[in-house]
């Protein structure tokens, strides 16, 4: 990255510091902003602004961002990142995300991460802003009120640095905005700016996750020039074939499909095809990498890994599309859910709740999935954009290898906020299904494993509620026969069997004081919903029941043709339900209905590829933590109503 050289301020000391053994006062950060503003001449706005994007403005408490960026002002740190690092993986890194039996797949090798200790100097900024002002790394890193004079003394570095003055207006620092995203791009640094100014137009509100009460007002007014983003010398990325909204920085880093051996099967990673004229997409499927964004490009790139459409970078939104959305990747790790989706992989660890994703990362992913689902006429909602750990397994001995992120640290509500689609109540009275919604923030249920096996995870906010089999947290988890055939529910941070996720709707089955019971699984599970403070709203939408007489049903992990919509020379797949069962009496929120349907494409030669329609349909539900479908034959569907 070519830029102009930095031009050291005086060094001064940072405001005065919030004391992190002691809760501070509210207004603490806020006047910490007002105090580095002042003290390194830049626009309190801007400053709030840049935070906000980078952060929201939280301190994480000290911890690391998946880019190595920390506090509110993501000052980096890569190194210290790297060596604190709880790297895991979500169980299953050699699993089979192709998801189809009748093809195999080389077992690829497992992500390693990476040690380089010669760092850009975008991912060290810590030791930038230590010599600007006179204070140590660690504090810069742990200290919030330190951090925010860092990245203060940052920005007015930046600003001489492209020759222009320490102004008080606003408009003027869009060059030293874009330099401090620490894109390598002329794309990426400009949106990140974008989004800055479009903060500071509209004003923000919220209060962090320690406590601070932090306000942007509002200032319509100011008009930066965005063309000061071409004096920092940046690449221009090449975004030439890609697939992307406008308002986001994208670079095509194709996916090869491309031969590696003599076999008819021996090709990768994805399947060329014509969707949606082919088949319809109905799904967008939340992924995180497992992995940094250098090593996850590596492995998008390798013929014998895995594909998915697009990768967004934490540190500043950026996204690389490997393959074309009308194309099949194998990634989800069901054949059928890979045939009708797109897969979005997101930099990030789900075990490590130190890694936190930025608020740049969330804004440009929203606006790159509601742009696909107005494409495709996906609706925007949690029965169809999935997380990887809302897939169901094709088969009963897939189930317990099912992948398990982005997990319980990623924010569905706010993800949902950006993408203009946020969850609500439905109007009136409760209307028999209830869709999840706690406060992220105050929401910390106890997770284990992120470190090691049974020890407790770090405290963190999380979109999932823990579901019990009595209205009491004494009470034993519920079970997940598919996950553990023989043993209980725990609080694993891997384990999805006794968890219920933001935005997922579900039939209620009983109501007691505090607590709600929904139907999950094939039994009725209880969470904490105090009216004080409710991790549930009320919705209205229709259900599935089994038809009358049947004691019991099954279920499916995929929505596949009948036998006899096979033609000659395609494998028929068996309709093998999964060790599930939905008993009678009990409802099912439904999702979406759709004919049986699979895709064949066994070799290189796509001339052999065939979509097969069966004509019976099946009812996509919200069965468990995972989606699954029923046959339409099986069942009635109905209004929900409170049980």
């Amino acid at each position: 990255m070519a830029t102009a050289a930095v031009a050291l301020l005086p060094v001064l000391s940072a405001a005065p510091p919030v004391d992190a053994a002691a809760p501070p006062h509210p207004d603490a950060l806020q006047q910490a902003f007002g105090q580095a503003a002042q003290r390194y001449h830049v626009p309190q706005s801007v400053l709030l602004g840049v935070s906000y994007l980078e952060s929201r403005w939280d301190s994480h408490a000290g911890r690391p961002s998946v880019s190595g960026g920390y506090g509110p002002m993501h000052l980096t740190d890569a190194r210290t990142a790297i060596a604190q690092s709880r790297y895991r993986t979500d169980g299953d890194a050699v699993g089979d995300t192709r998801g189809d039996p009748s093809r195999s797949r080389p077992t690829p090798g497992a992500v390693t991460v990476p040690q380089d200790h010669t760092m850009p100097v975008s991912l060290k900024t810590t030791d930038q802003a230590a010599q600007l002002t006179g204070l140590t790394s660690q504090r810069l890193r742990t200290n919030p009120a330190a951090n925010v004079a860092g990245g203060a003394a940052l920005l007015a570095a930046y600003q001489k640095a492209l020759g222009q003055p320490l102004s008080s207006d606003p408009a003027a620092w869009f060059g030293a905005v874009a330099r401090y995203s620490g894109a390598d791009d002329t794309a990426t640094a400009t949106n990140f700016a974008t989004d800055v100014y479009q903060t500071i137009h509209d004003g923000a509100s919220r209060t962090t996750d320690s406590g601070q009460h932090i306000t942007l007002p509002a200032q319509p007014g100011v008009k930066p020039d965005p063309a000061q983003t071409a004096r920092l010398g940046l690449r221009t990325a090449d975004a030439r074939q890609t697939e992307c909204p406008r308002l986001v920085a994208c670079e095509w880093i194709p996916a090869p499909y491309t031969r590696y051996g003599p076999a008819s099967n021996d090709y990768g990673n994805h399947d060329l095809t014509n969707r949606p004229q082919d088949a319809s997409v109905d799904y967008i499927v939340i992924h995180d990498t497992e992995g940094t964004w250098d090593a996850t490009l590596k492995l998008v790139q390798d013929p014998k890994y895995l594909g998915w459409h697009y990768t967004v970078r934490s540190s500043d939104g950026h996204i690389a599309e490997h393959m074309r959305s009308k194309d099949v990747g194998w990634h989800a790790g069901n054949w059928y859910v890979n045939s009708k989706s797109i897969g979005v992989e997101h930099e990030g660890f789900l075990a490590d709740p130190d890694a936190w994703y930025t608020e740049a990362m969330y804004r440009t992913s929203a606006r790159l999935v509601r742009y696909l689902a107005h494409k495709y006429r996906i609706p925007l909602d949690r029965q169809h954009i999935l997380g990887h750990d809302n897939v169901p397994g094709t088969t009963p001995s897939t189930v317990a290898g099912m992948h398990t992120d982005p997990g319980p640290y990623w924010d569905w509500a706010h993800y949902f906020e950006l993408m203009g689609a946020p969850f609500r109540a439905s109007p009136g009275p409760p209307g028999g299904l209830v869709m999840i919604a706690p406060s992220y923030e105050n929401n910390q249920p106890v997770y284990t494993d992120c470190l090691a096996k049974g020890l407790p995870c770090v405290p963190h906010g999380s979109e999932a509620v823990r579901l019990y089999t009595a209205p009491s947290e004494s009470a034993p988890l519920v079970k997940d026969i598919g996950l553990h055939p023989t043993g209980d529910s725990t609080t694993g941070v891997n384990d999805t069997g006794a968890r219920a996720s933001t935005g997922q709707q579900y039939a209620v089955a009983d109501r007691r004081g505090d607590w709600t019971a929904i139907w999950y699984l094939g039994q009725k599970a209880w969470f904490h919903n105090p009216s004080s403070d409710p991790t549930a709203v009320n919705r209205r939408g229709w259900v599935i029941t089994p038809k009358p007489g049947r004691a019991s049903i099954p279920v499916y992990g995929r929505a596949y043709p009948e036998p006899a919509a096979y033609p000659p020379g395609v494998p028929v797949q068996q309709i093998v339900p999964l060790q599930y069962v939905l008993p009678a009496g009990q409802r099912y929120a439904i999702g979406d209905w759709t004919s049986g349907e699979y895709f064949y494409s066994p070799s290189f030669d796509r001339s052999k590829q065939t979509w097969v329609r069966g004509k019976g349909f099946y009812y996509e539900i919200q069965f468990g933590h995972r989606v699954a479908y029923v046959l339409a034959d099986d069942v009635l569907v109905h209004p929900a109503s409170d049980g």
